[in-house]
């Protein structure tokens, strides 16, 4: 991952933004330090217009959690700091509980490649809440870019329809760190390789290359050139075509894939990285085939996403593969998930239950969700998923046989299901443990396959890129009361719920 991949792993504790330390002071000046909080990771609207996300990011926690540490390099900048109006910006004392800090915090998270849908809790946070506030950042950084990347990805994947997908964005990525990132959520994903030599030695993922335009133009002609690449890569062949012309580039394709035969090798495939790719990707499919070269496979690049993909397929278009860089590693039309970290619940020192809070905003759908939540899905007769609940054990409404099987839509209170007798599972697991690593790191091929086998499961109707259907992601009935009280009970008491009207002047 981006943070714990980084020469000094314990950078991590300024990779921050400031008022996290800023709270972090006024918290432990305040008496807060035994104070707990239970914070909640989620987004609110759908990425690329998409009906879901795919969680990504989440084995990667531990270490983040267990790497925050403030080194007397930290401290010393940290003291270095002025405030605005003067003087120094944080104090010894704090400085110095800074120098012995260890998070202790719990955390549970959906697992990598499962998928998550708007306002439900990706991630909770439950510790004291002073270190609960310090991993905001980080903590927001880690999952909102590779669910962002995971989310585009798998609506390329599916759009190439079991067509491999190589992601070649690396170049065009934002940073090295994002290189990397992209290289790790696309894999999750779907992707079947990357073109990231470092992300492949990393993380273990399948790496993939040849060559560039610049490599025949270092020529004096195309034909060199590709013979000159086969006898150097003969089990590692795929030739650019369009560096001057596709047509040209093909037949000189032709008289090396014959030259490779007779020596008793095969030209693998040909890319073409410009053009009407639906047009000349036909016209390499009929010149190889009248050449008896069918199996010479056809890839296809040039800032393809899933609309291109899309279409390119509609037109049937003979593609064998795709190399898609720029719009993935950028996640060109949508730059940020909105991931939020909100606090939901808050425990003073000695106490054993939970107050429940909220945020009002004056924007209505601002308004987060209470309580020390807990995620079940629901899934029909055939393990399809049909709703998600978003619910806290201490709030279940309804009768012995019937507690907690009703649902009631975050986004449409009018909108209420009956859950009762369909099957269910947790999706919180548990990641961090008093600030440590909860068991083994889960491998990212564990994580591909629940990607996979998450996205063949939901329905079609959520899956589509235009106007998807909605998925129905819900608050147990007991936490939708609980809720209600508490916006009421809060309007109740502030005046910003009252009309406002101007001042007289």
């Amino acid at each position: 991952m981006a943070l714990t991949d980084a020469t000094r792993p314990t950078d991590i504790a300024l990779l921050t933004d400031l008022y996290e330390i800023t709270m972090a002071q006024a918290m432990w000046e305040s008496g807060k330090l035994s104070e707990d909080g239970c914070f909640t990771v989620f987004y609110r609207d759908h990425p690329f217009g998409s009906a879901f996300a795919v969680m990504c990011g989440t084995s990667e926690l531990p270490a983040l959690v267990e790497n925050v540490v403030f080194t007397e390099e930290d401290i010393d900048y940290l003291r270095s700091l002025t405030a605005p109006g003067g003087g120094a910006l944080f104090k010894s004392g704090f400085l110095d509980y800074l120098r012995d800090f260890r998070a202790h915090v719990d955390i549970d998270a959906v697992p990598d490649g499962e998928l998550v849908f708007p306002r439900e809790p990706m991630a909770r946070v439950i510790g004291p809440a002073l270190e609960c506030q310090l991993l905001e950042t980080a903590l927001l950084n880690t999952i909102g870019f590779q669910t962002l990347v995971a989310t585009k990805t798998a609506r390329v994947v599916e759009a190439a329809k079991g067509r491999p997908v190589a992601e070649f964005g690396l170049r065009r990525a934002q940073g090295p760190d994002g290189g990397m990132a992209v290289a790790r959520a696309s894999y999750i994903a779907g992707c079947a390789s990357t073109s990231n030599v470092l992300a492949g030695r990393r993380y273990g993922i399948p790496v993939f290359g040849t060559h560039a335009h610049s490599w025949v133009m270092s020529f004096p002609t195309e034909l060199e050139a590709f013979r000159a690449f086969a006898r150097s890569m003969p089990k590692n062949c795929t030739l650019l075509v369009d560096t001057y012309d596709v047509r040209e580039g093909v037949e000189n394709a032709i008289i090396v894939a014959h030259e490779m035969e007779e020596r008793g090798e095969a030209l693998a495939a040909i890319r073409i990285d410009s053009g009407d790719l639906a047009k000349l990707s036909g016209y390499v499919r009929a010149r190889f085939d009248e050449e008896g070269l069918g199996y010479v496979k056809i890839s296809v690049s040039n800032d393809l996403d899933e609309y291109t993909i899309q279409s390119l397929l509609d037109q049937g278009a003979p593609i064998d593969s795709f190399g898609v860089g720029t719009k993935l590693a950028t996640c060109y039309d949508q730059p940020a998930l909105g991931g939020v970290y909100k606090l939901a619940a808050r425990r003073d020192p000695g106490d054993s239950a939970w107050t429940p809070v909220l945020k009002l905003s004056e924007q209505p759908y601002k308004r987060t969700i209470p309580g020390v939540q807990r995620l079940r899905r629901y899934m029909d007769e055939a393990g399809c998923p049909v709703c998600d609940m978003i619910y806290d054990e201490a709030y279940l409404e309804g009768a012995d046989d019937a507690r907690g099987t009703t649902l009631v839509a975050v986004d449409d209170a009018a909108l209420v299901t009956s859950v009762r007798g369909l099957a269910s599972r947790e999706l919180l697991e548990p990641v961090v443990r008093a600030g440590r690593g909860v068991g083994p790191r889960e491998s990212l091929e564990a994580a591909r396959e629940r990607c996979s086998s998450a996205i063949a499961s939901l329905d079609p109707a959520h899956k589509r890129f235009l106007y998807p259907q909605t998925y129905v992601v819900g608050m147990e009935s007991g936490l939708a009361r609980v809720r209600d009280e508490l916006v009421r009970e809060r309007m109740a008491t502030t005046t910003s719920a009252l009309p406002w009207k101007a001042p007289k002047r």
